[in-house]
């Protein structure tokens, strides 16, 4: 009678969802180092995607993030400069948004006012438009520079993106959690910045896993800003600054 009553429970188990897109809210295996094709993308309506997480956290709601120059981009992602003989950097349709430095240190505070039961944890917004013509029609016009956390998903997808359709895909990177959106119209077939696309994914999942905040106010291939950094291999020679990331 156990035996059959240990069956009847395991039966009735539910069984775990698993999110179409990669890694949805786990830390990234070193298994899971190449990222998926165009057609594994999962897109849906701007009201139907899921937008950021808080969980019981409500106090992050209100600490900010503003937009990311382009070459904070690259940096964000470690990824390589190139040299094009036209100059244009990669990643053209993308936009992204980093934590302010007043978030940062919100953080910090917040983690040690509570005695270690605050987040420790930020969020970085990566938006990968089909086109430049879509993201300077949405995000170049009519986003603003800085917004806070609580306010992404109401202005930012839900009423920003009307008449789009986003596959979401989320990382976490120790205290760093990204978030990155393929965006396009409705109704259109494939994705035509897959590369692109690809390419920031596969950045995302090989950076290293950043231990805390003083990291993210050094460059995201360093674990602490006492690593001393390279030369800087970028235009013109410019001296690397702090990223509040």
């Amino acid at each position: 009678m156990e035996e059959k009553e240990d069956k009847g429970k395991k039966k009735h188990k539910k069984q775990k969802h698993k999110h179409p897109n990669i890694d949805q809210g786990a830390n990234t295996k070193a298994t899971k180092t190449t990222a998926p094709a165009s057609s594994d993308f999962a897109f849906k309506p701007s009201s139907e995607v899921k937008g950021l997480r808080f969980g019981g956290q409500f106090i992050v709601k209100s600490f900010t993030i503003r937009r990311a120059r382009p070459l904070e981009l690259l940096r964000v992602l470690s990824f390589p400069p190139t040299n094009k003989p036209n100059g244009l950097l990669p990643f053209p349709s993308t936009t992204a948004f980093l934590p302010t430095n007043f978030t940062i240190l919100a953080h910090h505070a917040w983690h040690t006012l509570t005695l270690g039961l605050g987040t420790k944890k930020s969020k970085v917004l990566m938006f990968v438009f089909e086109s430049e013509s879509l993201r300077a029609s949405i995000a170049d016009r009519s986003w603003p520079h800085e917004i806070p956390l609580g306010e992404v998903n109401r202005r930012l997808i839900r009423h920003g993106l009307e008449g789009c359709e986003l596959a979401r895909f989320k990382f976490r990177k120790g205290c760093v959690t990204f978030y990155v959106y393929a965006v396009r119209h409705i109704g259109i077939a494939g994705f035509s910045r897959a590369e692109d696309l690809r390419t920031i994914l596969q950045s995302v999942v090989e950076l290293k896993d950043f231990l805390d905040h003083t990291a993210m106010l050094a460059m995201p291939d360093q674990r602490s800003i006492n690593f001393c950094s390279p030369p800087s291999t970028f235009p013109n020679n410019s001296n690397p600054f702090a990223m509040a990331h």
